[in-house]
Order: C-alpha cells, then sequence, then structure tokens
C-alpha cells in the first residue's frame, strides 16, 4: 500500500485510498448541482417544438378524387396531361397507405379514407392480387344508395381491431357529400350506411354535380397491371379527371390521391392537394413529420381543416396536411427519377431481412469461437493448464468481432450511396457495407493505441454515436427507407431516429460514457455519465433531431441507473431512490409540458396521457401490444436473444470473464446495465419488442466479449514481473496487477483497483 501511496505522489496524482483533501470535501456539491443543471438542460431540449401550420385559405367545397394503385412513375407530360399538369400547379408528396390490414387493398384504402383511422374491409388474409372492388351498393330512391354490409363492417373494427376506427367519421363530420363509383361510396358512406348523393359512373358533363355538397369523392378507377395495360388504365383515369376539374365550383380544393396497394407488394403512392392555399411545395403533416410525406389517414382530417369544419374528437388519427415550400415545378424533377423515393423504399424492403438475418449469424458462428478461446484463456490455479490459444489466432477474432460491432453505423453509411438505382441493388448495398466495414475495422486495428484494453470498445462505441448523431443532425436522410433505418412503406416512422438507430446510438452513448468515466475520480463518475446521457436524451426526444419522446423516457431511465451504479458496487436502495427521483423528474416534466400543448400539437406522450385520464387508452396500449407481437417476428429478434446468450456466457460461465471486466472497469457495468434498461423500456412502451434490443446488441456484445477476452488474456499471463521476489508470507505470495486498469483510467478501490494476492 506504501509503495502504492508513494507511486501515485511520484506522478502528481492522488490515489482513491488517500483521504480526501479539505479544499476537495468543501466542493462535494458540484458533481450534483452539474446532474441538476443536466437534467434541466435535457428537459428544456425536449420541451422546444417546430411550429406546425395549415394554409391559412379555406375552401367552399372539396373534391377528393382517389385511384386504387396510382403511382407517381405512372405520369407522363404527353400520356396523362391533366395529372401532369395538377402535379406542377398543386401541392405535391408521397402518400404512404397503410390500414389496419396488412395488405392495404382497394377496399381498405377507402374505407380507412373515410375513417381517418386504420380500418379493414375484410380481414382475410391476402395472396397475390387484391380481390375486385365490388361492395353491395343499393340505390332505392335514385338519388343516395345504402351500403347494407357496412354496419357487419363497423362492428368488425370496433370489436377486432386495436384502432378505435370508426368508418363514416368523415362523412359525419359534414352535412352531405357526394360520391361518384363504387370505392367513394365506401368512403363516403355514413356508419349506418347511407351514402347522401351516389352516381356509380363520372357523368360526359358532371357540371353542378360538385356544387350539391361541400365535400365530393370521385373513384377514377384501379389501377393494376403493368406495361400497355396499365397505361391505358391511367389513360381513363387522368381522362376522368379532366372532367372533374372541368366541373370543378369556384374557391374549390382538389385532392388527388393513390388510396392503395392493388396486391401484396406495398408502395408508396401518389398525393396532389391544388387549390386556395395549396399551390407549390412539398406535402407533410405532424403525423409524418417528413418533408414530402402524408399517410392516408391525413386525408380527412386536411379535408375538414380546409372546409373550416373541426375534426371529431378521438374518431382521426390522423393530423391535418402542411406544406413545406420550395420544390421543382415539374414533377420530373421533385418526384421521378433520382428522387423516386417509392423505388428505394421498395429497395430498402427487399433488402434489411437479409441483412439483419445474415447478420445475427454470423455474429453466432464468432461468439462460438470466441468460447473455446475463453475456455483456454481461464486462470488455473495449478502450475499446469492449457495452453493458451494462438496469439494471431486470439487477434484474428478480435478483428471479427469490431467488425461485427460496425455492421449497423457501416449500413447506415452505405445508404448515403444511391445503391438502390444499380440494376442489382443487393449486391452493389452488401459490397459497400463490407467495403466500409472493413475500412472501419482496419482504422480501429492500425490505430496506436489499439492494444490498450478499453481502446476498441470505446473508439467503436464513439463511430456509432457519431454516425447515428450526424444523421439526426443533419434531418434522418440515411435512415429513412434505409436498410438500416425504417421503411416509409411500412409507415411506422417517417422521421427521426427508428429502432435500430435508437438501439445503436444508445448502446454506443452508453459505452462512451463508461469508458470516458473510467478516467475520473470516482464522485465525477456520475457527472459523467448524466453529461454524456443528457446528450443522448436530447438528440432522441428532440423534435427536431430523434422525434421519439418515447424513446427519450427510456433513454432518461437508462442513463439514471447507469449514473447510480457508475462508481461501483450495488444499485442499493438509495440508489435506485435517486434514480428514480431524477428519472421522474424529467419525465413528468416532459409529460405536463407535452399535456399543455394543443391536441393537435401533442407528442405521443401527451396523446397517451390524455387518454390514459380520460379512460380511452385502452386501444393505445392494445395497438403497442400488437406492435410488439408484430415485431417479434423481426430477424432483430435474432441478433438480440444471440447477444443475451453471448453476454450470460461471458458473465455466468466457469470460463467467461465478464465479472473480471466489471471489478475492473465497474463504470462499464454501468453502462450495460443502462443500456439493457433503456433497449428493454423502449421495446415495450414503443411497440418495437425485441428491435431495440437487437440492435443495441449488436453493437454492444461484440465490444463487451472483446473486451472480456482482452482482460482474461491478461490474467492468464503468468510470468513474473522483472525484479519479483516472494512475499514475506512464503514462497509463492505476491502482488501483481491484471487486466490492464492502469491502461485505462485510475484504479478502484474494493478489489477493483486490479491487485490480486496469490
Amino acid at each position: 500500500m506504501r509503495g502504492r501511496l508513494l507511486g501515485a505522489v511520484r506522478r502528481g496524482r492522488r490515489p482513491d485510498s488517500a483521504p480526501p483533501l479539505r479544499s476537495r470535501r468543501g466542493r462535494a456539491w458540484v458533481p450534483y448541482l452539474l446532474v441538476v443543471l443536466t437534467a434541466a438542460a435535457s428537459l428544456a431540449g425536449l420541451a422546444v417544438r417546430p411550429a406546425t401550420g395549415v394554409p391559412g385559405d379555406t375552401a367552399d367545397y372539396v373534391i377528393l378524387a382517389g385511384s386504387a394503385g396510382l403511382r407517381w412513375d405512372d405520369l407522363d407530360p404527353q400520356r396523362t396531361p391533366t395529372l401532369w399538369q395538377e402535379a406542377t400547379r398543386g401541392s405535391v408528396g408521397w402518400l404512404s397507405v397503410r390500414s389496419a390490414h396488412h395488405a392495404t387493398c382497394p377496399a381498405d384504402g377507402w374505407l380507412t379514407l373515410g375513417a381517418g383511422n386504420y380500418a379493414v374491409w375484410n380481414p382475410q388474409r391476402v395472396s397475390g392480387q387484391c380481390p375486385a372492388l365490388a361492395p353491395v351498393v343499393e340505390q332505392p330512391d335514385g338519388i343516395g344508395a345504402n351500403l347494407p354490409e357496412l354496419g357487419r363492417v363497423v362492428r368488425a373494427n370496433a370489436s377486432n381491431e386495436p384502432y378505435g376506427a370508426v368508418p363514416g367519421a368523415l362523412a359525419e363530420s359534414v352535412r352531405c357529400t357526394v360520391a361518384v363509383g363504387p370505392g367513394a361510396a365506401i368512403a363516403a358512406a355514413r356508419p349506418f350506411g347511407r351514402v347522401d348523393r351516389y352516381a356509380p359512373t363520372l357523368p360526359d358533363d358532371p357540371q353542378g354535380l360538385f356544387s350539391q355538397c361541400v365535400l365530393s369523392m370521385v373513384d377514377l378507377g384501379t389501377i393494376t397491371g403493368s406495361g400497355s395495360a396499365r397505361r391505358d388504365r391511367v389513360a381513363q383515369a387522368d381522362a376522368a379527371l379532366a372532367r372533374v376539374l372541368a366541373a370543378r365550383p369556384q374557391r374549390s380544393l382538389v385532392i388527388v390521391a393513390g388510396v392503395s396497394d392493388t396486391d401484396t407488394t406495398s408502395r408508396l403512392h401518389l398525393a396532389i392537394a391544388e387549390g386556395p392555399g395549396w399551390q407549390g411545395g412539398r406535402l407533410t403533416s405532424a403525423g409524418t413529420g417528413r418533408e414530402g410525406y402524408l399517410q392516408l389517414v391525413d386525408l380527412a382530417p386536411t379535408i375538414l381543416t380546409a372546409l373550416g369544419r373541426p375534426a371529431p374528437e378521438k374518431l382521426f388519427i390522423g393530423r391535418t396536411a402542411t406544406i413545406v415550400a420550395g420544390h421543382p415545378a415539374s414533377p420530373a424533377d421533385s418526384m421521378l427519377g433520382e428522387h423516386d423515393a417509392n423505388k428505394r423504399a421498395g429497395a430498402q424492403l427487399g433488402i434489411a431481412g437479409s441483412f439483419f438475418t445474415g447478420l445475427g449469424a454470423v455474429q453466432l458462428a464468432i461468439f462460438l469461437l470466441v468460447v473455446p478461446l475463453m475456455m483456454r484463456a481461464r486462470r488455473h490455479a495449478g502450475p499446469t493448464g492449457p495452453a493458451s490459444a494462438p496469439r494471431l489466432l486470439v487477434r484474428a477474432v478480435e478483428v471479427l468481432l469490431i467488425a461485427a460491432a460496425l455492421a449497423i453505423p457501416a449500413a447506415l453509411v452505405a445508404d448515403a450511396i444511391p445503391w438502390w438505382r444499380s440494376g442489382r441493388p443487393g449486391i452493389v448495398f452488401a459490397l459497400m457495407a463490407l467495403a466500409l466495414t472493413a475500412v472501419g475495422t482496419a482504422a480501429v486495428r492500425f490505430a496506436p493505441r489499439w492494444h490498450r484494453t478499453l481502446w476498441p470498445i470505446g473508439v467503436v462505441a464513439a463511430v456509432a454515436v457519431v454516425v447515428v448523431g450526424a444523421d439526426l443532425l443533419t434531418g434522418a436522410q440515411l435512415q429513412l427507407n434505409g436498410v438500416a433505418g425504417y421503411s416509409a412503406i411500412e409507415g411506422s416512422r417517417y422521421s427521426g431516429v427508428g429502432s435500430v438507430g435508437l438501439g445503436v446510438f444508445v448502446a454506443g452513448a452508453l459505452v462512451v460514457a463508461g469508458c470516458a468515466a473510467q478516467w475520473v475520480r470516482r464522485p465525477w463518475r456520475p457527472v459523467v455519465v448524466v453529461l454524456v446521457g443528457g446528450f443522448a436524451v436530447i438528440m432522441v426526444g428532440s423534435p427536431y433531431l430523434g422525434a421519439d419522446p418515447i424513446g427519450a423516457i427510456a433513454v432518461t431511465a437508462g442513463v439514471c441507473v447507469a449514473a447510480a451504479i457508475s462508481t461501483g458496487g450495488w444499485l442499493t436502495f438509495p440508489r435506485f431512490a435517486w434514480a428514480t427521483v431524477a428519472g421522474l423528474a424529467v419525465t413528468i416534466g416532459f409529460a405536463v409540458l407535452d399535456l399543455r400543448r394543443p391536441a393537435l400539437e401533442q407528442g405521443s406522450v401527451g396523446r397517451f396521457l390524455t387518454a390514459l385520464l380520460d379512460g380511452t387508452a385502452g386501444p393505445a396500449i392494445q395497438r403497442a401490444a400488437t406492435a410488439s407481437g408484430h415485431a417479434l417476428d423481426s430477424p432483430l429478434t435474432i441478433l438480440a436473444l444471440v447477444g443475451a446468450l453471448a453476454l450470460a456466457f461471458s458473465q455466468f460461465s466457469p470460463w467467461g470473464g465478464l465479472n473480471r471486466v466489471f471489478g475492473l472497469h465497474p463504470a462499464l457495468r454501468a453502462a450495460l446495465a443502462g443500456t439493457t434498461v433503456t433497449v428493454v423500456l423502449a421495446g415495450v412502451l414503443g411497440g418495437a419488442a425485441f428491435a431495440v434490443a437487437g440492435a443495441g446488441a449488436a453493437v454492444a456484445v461484440p465490444l463487451f466479449v472483446l473486451t472480456t477476452l482482452r482482460v482474461l488474456e491478461h490474467a492468464a499471463d503468468r510470468t513474473r514481473p522483472e525484479g519479483e521476489t516472494d512475499g514475506p508470507g512464503g514462497p509463492g505470495l505476491s502482488l501483481r496487477r491484471e487486466g490492464g486498469a492502469g491502461d485505462d483510467g485510475p484504479a478502484d478501490k474494493s478489489g477493483a483497483e486490479g491487485v490480486i494476492v496469490r
């Protein structure tokens, strides 16, 4: 002990075991003050929301012209002059046609439009082509119509679906509606099946038809097939739209939408709004938060807002569309060619599953290769034991673990290159992702500090944080329709941080915090964790960046747990209470601020709490549970299970060395605990199941396994330090350091200082 104290004095640093100076005791409150200020800054960052607005002009009439299957690549200035002209004059966007059905067929799309919520016409599973749109439409009086099947559909959506959709809610919000065609009849019918004004087909001269009611809906026909047959159907829809525009009344808003898919292949569709206040710009909504993207459920509230009518309370799940000014007037320059988001999103859907499945298989193979290395690195009490593994093999496995941890960040960076435009997008993406992974691995491996114990885990975690953080700061362009991001076609998220990005970012941030905390004294370790964690909370929860308040709450909980145990020891009741109070303070503060906003501007936390307070939160909870059930099929679940097994073996098996890592570097144990809390909470509360956990495990687990190998390798080294003699207790009793703690930060007390007695 005396030698350690003298050595610390010579190095100009006071050891942990030395008594604190009087001046240092006087500043003991500084870490706690910094923690409070960081929590306040995180809360302020979450509270700020971007301003939203809708066009100030209202319309006297709204005409919705819908066509199932209509996409942007169907448009052509010669073959579809009317659609092309509308897109040039009006506001445009990509329409996601998600409904309550796994495949949004024409009947589901029209029904969802009229409900303003995710609805389903027929819950039976569809394979291949969607069934023909053929609802039973009765015309007893020759003026309106009746849909006798709608009552059954309304009851089925109320009892079997978790969204609380009420078909006909849009029609009930206006005095009367006009419907032309069977699809329009589904959307314009009231909940009991009545359509106020109905025409089976569009008249050759519809003059005066659209001024009978403030809301008119026209079915332009279903666009199916390919080649010349598809082009003929699009031309017929274009000619019908020309007749609609010729008969539109003054001060009318015309919305053109591709309301559904026509088979089980999901796509993005066309959306155009043209009329008073809707000239130019890209369509968006608070529901997507992404410029140029709109949901099918956003059309109903947009129609009512344009007419100056209030939306029905708690029935619409969509948000009113808004306009982001500034885009090329020609659709060829704004929605087609290299700007064709549907092409990129379709390619992403076809590759993402294969990528994560392959990554799970590769990581499992690497972890199985690590097992014999851990067994051979085990420290034995006797003079003999298994020979150490060849150093070249150990180094090769370390490189493989680095590459495995960098795979998802490399995939994110690969999405910056337009691989989806190539003829073989899957092969091109795989080659680019492998090349980026190889470059990143080489940069880490050949860095001068490679041999330091915590260098690989710290630098790779920092790379993950930088990649996701830079993407969020630039608008999350890499995650949108990216292999390691989220798809606008699926409709679960359109902006901010997705499940994969959240898992990668949180795991990286907390591991970086743990490594940085090892370089400071114990009282300051919670401060380091909270500072890095506060940055992560703002990045995840800010509406300008991650736009994920549920994720921000989960990160807050994880950071509090990590800070509480970052100094070593167990999660005692006082530490747990302190972490709980700090986490609840930030969460409750953010929730209160969210509840004070208008209903249409509230985030997901405010909407859920509002529903909880008025007793209508059941559908929201059921939706989260349903989404989690569907997410269990994700390949990310495999990554989560593989990572959990690898950590369990490393910590609890006789050959594992993870507990040794935690003893030498307790802040890393805090980082792993905080990451676990965050990814589990984010998956449960956000309806993502193990998706967040799988992404976090794909980055963190290889790094912890690598660090475990390194610590075991140090522990197995039986070479006596030069000049060492037997201790005073007899032969074989000596003091020896292990684990490399001195290379990566100050040592810890209570067995964490890396000194053992033999």
